[in-house]
């Protein structure tokens, strides 16, 4: 057993460039012999074991992050996920989730991968710094998304809760001030969830299984065969109106869709790219 004599002010002085807890500080210390380096090093191993033990645990809180670039032509999201509420609402949290989106507005990063290698101000990279607070915390912490998304024009919206975030990319404003037109659209794409921007951008895939569907429901309805193509493209044409952006009716006047609303706001504005993000989907 360690003989060495440990001082509140190392135990204060490893808890204020840890963030650990006092007694986890203590321990260490002791378990190190007082060797404040090695104390340090067995804090992180810590972290590393919690954070492995805790990698097969669900993520559905946390925080959506954005900042967008001066001229408007960049923007950054972060989705930085945790297990419990409680833990997004902590401060240490909330700020690792600032630090990271700051090191990606500092770095532009194209990938989470490329973004979790990045250093921090103190030294320590993305992931070493998460996995530090996971040890502390107690909880799964990771980037569950990041997006780096380029164009003429960017808008952005944050719902009220902080879990979701969206990005649109708009072309064709003509110098024209799109921002209450942006945010409306951005805010239909949190409400109704596209799958795409327009007919052409739906994965194959995905238009195939709606037919397959539709077919299947005509024929329960004992339509002729003969009609089952005919009503089975209607349905499609339906889902289209429903699930693409630019054809669904605008959330905020019924009487025209969405591509008519931007078009009546500036000849020829148009959305080219969105992306939507939602911390427990």
């Amino acid at each position: 057993m360690s003989t060495v004599q440990i001082s509140a002010a190392d135990v204060n002085k490893l808890r204020q460039q840890t963030g650990a807890g006092m007694m986890d500080c203590k321990k260490a210390l002791v378990e190190a012999n007082g060797d404040f380096e090695a104390a340090v090093d067995l804090l992180r191993k810590k972290g590393q074991k919690v954070s492995a033990a805790r990698s097969g645990n669900a993520t559905s809180e946390g925080l959506v992050s954005i900042a967008l670039s001066a001229d408007g032509t960049n923007g950054k999201l972060v989705a930085l996920a945790c297990e419990t509420e409680p833990v997004s609402k902590v401060e240490d949290f909330r700020n690792l989730a600032q630090a990271v989106l700051a090191a990606a507005v500092a770095n532009n990063p194209a990938t989470a991968e490329e973004l979790s290698a990045i250093a921090l101000e103190d030294g320590r990279t993305v992931a070493e710094t998460i996995t530090e607070l996971t040890g502390k915390i107690g909880e799964k912490i990771v980037i569950q998304e990041y997006v780096n998304i380029s164009g003429e024009k960017i808008v952005s919206y944050i719902h009220s809760n902080g879990k979701m975030g969206v990005l649109v990319v708009f072309e064709g404003a003509n110098g024209a001030d799109i921002t209450e037109a942006g945010k409306d659209v951005a805010m239909q794409i949190a409400a109704m969830n596209p799958v795409a921007v327009d007919k052409d951008g739906v994965d194959p895939a995905t238009i195939e299984r709606e037919i397959e569907i539709a077919k299947d429901v005509i024929r329960q309805e004992g339509k002729p065969e003969e009609m089952v193509e005919k009503i089975a493209a209607g349905k499609l044409n339906k889902f289209y109106k429903d699930s693409t952006l630019l054809n669904q009716e605008f959330v905020k006047d019924s009487s025209v869709d969405v591509r008519k609303f931007l078009d009546n706001t500036s000849k020829g504005l148009t959305v080219t790219a969105f992306k939507r993000v939602q911390l427990g989907a």
